[in-house]
C-alpha cells in the first residue's frame, strides 16, 4: 500500500504524480555532468540532476522502488514492455565477462524461448530440463533462466534446487504468473526476478511494462543498457502499474479461489482429457507449494480430449472469456498457445494442439463455470 510512496508528503500531494517532461532544467553545469555520469553508469541522479526522460523519471523511479520493496531486493530497472527488461539483462549478463552462453530451463514464456533460440543478442543457448540443469553448464555459462510456475503447463520448479545446480552462475527467475504475492525468487537464491509487469502488477489491461529486482550490483549493470538502447518505462505507464500494485494481493487472492473451484471442476468434465493446475492433488510432487509458492496462482490450463479441433470449437463457444494474449487482467481471458505465444518454439518443446490456457479473472466463478460448461458441451461436438 505505502511502497514507493515515500516522497509524497514532502511533495504535499496523496495521488502518485505523473512527470511527463522529457528534458530537465539543471541548476549548473556540474550538477548536470556529474549527475549524467552517475546515470549513465547505472546509479541514480544527485538531486536536481534528472537530466533526461531517456535515462531517468521520478514516475518511475517510484514504481521500481515499490517493486524492489515487494520483492525483498535492493534495487529495480523498469521498461517499456517484459522482453524489453529480459533483453536488457541477457545483454548485461552477456556483458559480464563470463563466457556468452546461457541455460534455459523449459518450458518458459515463448517470447523468451524465441530470443534465445534466435541468437539474435549473441547468446548461446542450451535448454535442458530443471534437474538437468548442472549437466548444462559450461565454463563460459553467464545466466540460468527459468520460469515458474511454468508457462503455459504451470509445472512447478524448485528455485532454491536450480541455484544450487547453478554454482556461480546466477539465476534469474521470471515471476510473472506467481507475482510477488505468492512467491520472492530472490529468498530462495536467485539473482534477478523478472516481471512482466503489464499482467498482474498493472491488472487491468491498459500499461504496459516490464521490471526486473535485483541486488544493486546487477542493476548497475542493467540501467546502463536501458540508457542506451532507450527501453526506459514510460511515466503514464509507471503511474498505472504502481497504482495497481495497492490492490494486487486482493486481486491475486480472489482470481487464486476462482481458479481452484474451476479447476476441480473442470477435472471431472468428459470433455478434459487433463487439468494443469498447481493446487490440485499429484501437481505438486516435489512440496513446493505452501513453501516457496505461497499459494497456486490463478492461471490454470486445459488439455481437451478432441485436440485441436476441439480446442478451436471451445474458445469459439466461450462468452465470458475473452479470446486474447496475455492475462492477470481483472476480466478472464484465453487462448491457445501453440498458436499464439508459443507458435516460434521448437515443435519438440511447443505445447499440444490441445492445450488452452485460462487466465481467470474477477468475474464470479458460477458465471464463468457456466460459460466453460456451455464451451466443453460445444467442443464435445462433432
Amino acid at each position: 500500500m505505502h511502497a514507493g510512496r515515500d516522497d509524497l508528503t514532502a511533495l504535499g500531494v496523496h495521488a502518485l504524480p505523473i512527470d511527463l517532461s522529457t528534458t530537465n532544467p539543471l541548476p549548473d553545469i556540474e550538477v548536470g555532468g556529474g549527475s549524467y555520469e552517475a546515470i549513465a553508469t547505472g546509479g541514480h541522479p544527485t538531486e536536481g540532476g534528472n537530466v533526461y526522460a531517456r535515462l531517468w523519471n521520478p514516475t518511475v523511479a517510484r514504481f521500481e522502488r515499490a517493486l524492489a520493496a515487494l520483492e525483498g531486493a535492493e534495487d529495480s530497472v523498469a521498461f517499456g514492455t517484459g522482453m524489453a527488461a529480459f533483453s536488457a539483462t541477457l545483454l548485461a549478463a552477456l556483458n559480464q565477462g563470463r563466457g556468452r552462453h546461457v541455460v534455459a530451463v523449459r518450458p518458459i514464456y515463448g517470447g523468451t524461448d524465441h530470443l534465445l533460440a534466435s541468437g539474435l543478442l549473441g547468446a548461446e543457448t542450451t535448454y535442458c530440463a530443471p534437474d538437468e540443469v548442472g549437466d548444462a553448464l559450461r565454463d563460459d555459462t553467464c545466466l540460468v533462466v527459468m520460469e515458474t510456475p511454468c508457462n503455459p503447463t504451470l509445472e512447478l520448479v524448485d528455485i532454491a534446487a536450480v541455484v544450487a545446480a547453478a554454482g556461480d552462475v546466477p539465476v534469474m527467475v521470471d515471476n510473472t504468473f506467481a507475482t510477488p504475492v505468492l512467491q520472492n525468487p530472490l529468498a530462495h537464491g536467485a539473482a534477478l526476478v523478472l516481471h512482466s509487469a503489464t499482467k498482474y502488477l498493472g491488472g487491468h489491461g491498459d500499461a504496459m511494462g516490464g521490471v526486473v529486482a535485483s541486488n544493486t550490483a546487477w542493476a548497475e549493470a542493467i540501467r546502463p543498457v536501458r540508457a542506451i538502447t532507450g527501453g526506459l518505462l514510460h511515466p503514464l505507464g509507471a503511474y498505472l502499474l504502481h497504482r495497481g500494485l495497492p490492490t494486487l494481493a486482493l486481486r491475486v487472492r480472489a482470481q487464486q479461489a476462482t481458479a481452484g473451484e474451476l479447476a476441480t471442476r473442470l477435472l471431472d468434465h468428459p470433455a478434459v482429457a487433463r487439468v494443469h493446475y498447481p493446487g490440485l492433488p499429484g501437481a505438486d510432487p516435489r512440496g513446493i507449494l505452501g513453501g516457496q509458492l505461497r499459494g497456486p496462482g490463478a492461471m490454470l490450463t486445459v488439455e481437451l480430449a478432441g485436440g485441436y479441433a476441439a480446442a478451436e470449437r471451445f474458445i469459439g463457444g466461450l462468452q465470458l472469456f475473452t479470446h486474447a494474449v496475455s492475462l492477470g487482467g481483472v476480466d478472464s481471458l484465453v487462448q491457445h498457445p501453440a498458436s499464439l505465444t508459443h507458435r516460434p518454439v521448437a515443435p519438440d518443446a511447443r505445447p499440444g494442439a490441445g492445450v488452452v490456457r485460462l487466465s481467470i479473472g474477477l468475474e464470479a466463478g458460477v458465471d464463468l463455470w457456466r460459460d466453460l460448461q456451455a464451451a466443453l458441451a460445444q467442443a464435445s461436438a462433432t
